[in-house]
């Protein structure tokens, strides 16, 4: 077995499992109504859906880093043998999924000594440099090695070293043990669910799982991009935020010169996660209603006729949406890092299902979005927040919020941003919360919201845009919020008062929104990295503003980081 040197003390472990620190969100508990209601041949698949979504996460284990299943193994292994330094950094290291991550105040958590993060994570070898990898992609193009690099440069594929050049094997090859596992289990899932549809998809994403072709992929996102009227929801997800190698490649001109002669798309690899839940039916109408309005915010997109966009103008628009109850989040969608996602809009651009006619879905989290301490909340706006705005903070405004976030990454242009390397995701996120603020106007204007709940969504966006401190390049979604405090505060729609307090002008942040969004989109059109680069770096500062806020933050929150507490999906895993 392989061993590793712990990297914290015992007090300081101790210290940030305390509850202070490590925050927890329950998903359904064993005894949840959702779960007693649904039918036996649900409850059934059900368990069979929580198993998948572990093999999938062990897969996401292993993309992460390196060394994260011996680690794993090695903590369980001193756990057996009484060392508590293991027990705690176990319980760390199953809350942020892996070995290496990064806590709310911008400290890099590495659980082992000698073990840090590399900018391919688990998906290229361990050892490899970007200059290294670029002077070896720039060499196998010039001996007509094109087909090749495509592959290494694919979102699917894992990298290895042979002699001295690269390999890429399609990840269905390379996880193909933990593949069928879970092929196995969703297969079993769709014998007994109650819903035809729902059990087409999970037979199709049994197969995209045991056959290395992404156009089985394709059909699987496809149908399941489809589903609205389901009891259960299972989601593979797959994001690329984390992948800083592939990216990288743009910065090279030689190398980015050679690409674009062999016409060669770099896209980021993915990251997998599984997603298990019980669809909220209540919660899913309320979610529903900004569907009608979609053609609508797509006719009102910046420059919306120099690009095509997913959602039609004048078309219904391809694009589901469910409320659901989790059971687990596994794998890379339930990595604790500093945050937890709310919700997710899938497939993204670069997946194949939406050139053969296929949709989008969005799935939000309700479990992640509930609040349980308020007297804590209560507490930051006390410190934080002009006392005469506390009337229009309201934590359900974030899911409001959230709601237009996700499906502004449906709408504007969808082809060409991986141009942008580094920075795409950054704009991307810029985009989608730009998206959420710049048309409450015109929704309060249809009926989706009130004049109330608009003031309760620009108050609590701009409240909770500040942070404990200023993130790395590599957290897009934190990245943004700092971009944006800069840009509201230039713009006069937000400041602090007198006590060193958030105050919004709330007249100022929907014109506000618009501007940005406006300049965010011609960027995606012009798809200029310097550009991005240039637009990104002259908003991500670190204002005096910021420091004030983050200061009064730190004095009443000690949360460094947070876990999910699954006792359901647990009960059933052990079924």
């Amino acid at each position: 077995m392989e061993t590793f040197e712990l990297n914290y003390s015992l007090e300081e472990l101790k210290k940030r499992t305390n509850k202070e620190y490590l925050n927890t969100k329950k998903m359904l508990d064993i005894d949840a109504p959702e779960y007693s209601a649904l039918a036996d041949g649900d409850k059934k698949a059900l368990k069979n859906l929580v198993k998948a979504a572990y093999f999938i996460e062990k897969v996401f284990k292993r993309m992460d880093n390196h060394h994260n299943i011996a680690f794993e193994a090695f903590l369980e292994n001193e756990i057996l043998k009484g060392n508590k330094e293991a027990e705690l950094t176990h319980i760390l290291f199953a809350a942020q999924k892996g070995m290496c991550a990064i806590d709310r105040e911008t400290t890099k958590i590495n659980l082992a000594k000698g073990i840090t993060e590399c900018p391919g994570k688990g998906l290229y070898p361990e050892d490899l440099t970007k200059e290294e990898f670029h002077k070896i992609l720039i060499k196998m193009l010039k001996e007509g090695k094109i087909e090749e690099v495509r592959k290494i440069l694919n979102q699917r594929s894992i990298v290895k070293r042979k002699d001295d050049e690269l390999i890429a094997i399609d990840y269905v090859k390379y996880f193909s043990e933990e593949f069928r596992m879970a092929a196995e289990k969703l297969e079993e899932a769709a014998d007994t669910s109650t819903n035809d549809n729902f059990n087409e998809y999970l037979r199709l994403q049994a197969v995209a799982l045991r056959e290395a072709d992404p156009m089985l992929d394709a059909y699987a996102d496809k149908k399941w991009a489809e589903l609205q009227d389901t009891p259960l929801e299972f989601t593979i997800t797959r994001e690329n935020y984390a992948d800083e190698m592939t990216e990288s490649v743009i910065e090279n001109e030689e190398l980015k010169k050679l690409l674009e002669e062999h016409n060669i798309k770099p896209i980021s690899k993915d990251f997998l996660g599984g997603r298990v839940g019980i669809v909220n039916k209540k919660g899913t109408e309320a979610i529903l209603k900004i569907k009608e309005y979609l053609p609508l915010l797509a006719a009102n997109m910046p420059y919306h006729d120099e690009y095509e966009q997913n959602i039609s103008k004048t078309e219904e628009s391809k694009q589901t949406m469910i409320d659901a109850d989790i059971v687990v989040l596994a794998g890379d969608v339930g990595a604790y890092r500093a945050g937890i996602t709310l919700a997710e809009n899938l497939p993204n651009d670069d997946k194949l299902s939406l050139t053969i006619g296929g949709g989008r879905r969005n799935v939000y989290h309700r479990q992640i979005r509930f609040i349980s301490e308020k007297d804590k909340l209560q507490k930051r706006l006390d410190a934080t927040l002009d006392k005469d705005q506390h009337k229009f903070y309201l934590d359900e405004a974030d899911h409001w919020f959230t709601i237009g976030h996700e499906n502004t990454h449906s709408l504007g242009p969808n082809k060409g941003t991986e141009a942008l390397g580094k920075y795409k995701s950054i704009i991307e996120e810029n985009k989608a919360d730009m998206g959420g603020l710049a048309f409450l106007d015109l929704l309060e204007e249809k009926g989706m919201y009130t004049h109330e709940q608009v003031l309760q969504i620009l108050v609590t966006f701009a409240a909770d845009n500040f942070l404990k401190s200023k993130p790395t390049l590599s957290q897009a979604h934190r990245v943004r919020t700092v971009m944006q405090t800069k840009y509201f505060a230039e713009n006069g729609a937000i400041e602090l008062n007198s006590e060193g307090k958030i105050h919004v002008n709330i007249d100022k942040m929907i014109p506000t929104a618009k501007k940005m969004l406006a300049e965010i989109v011609r960027i995606q059109i012009d798809a200029d990295f310097k550009k991005a680069e240039e637009y990104v770096l002259s908003n991500f500062i670190w204002t005096d503003e910021m420091e004030t806020i983050s200061k009064k933050l730190k004095e009443v929150d000690k949360t460094l980081n947070g876990r999910t507490d699954s006792p359901l999906a647990i009960m059933l895993l052990k079924s």
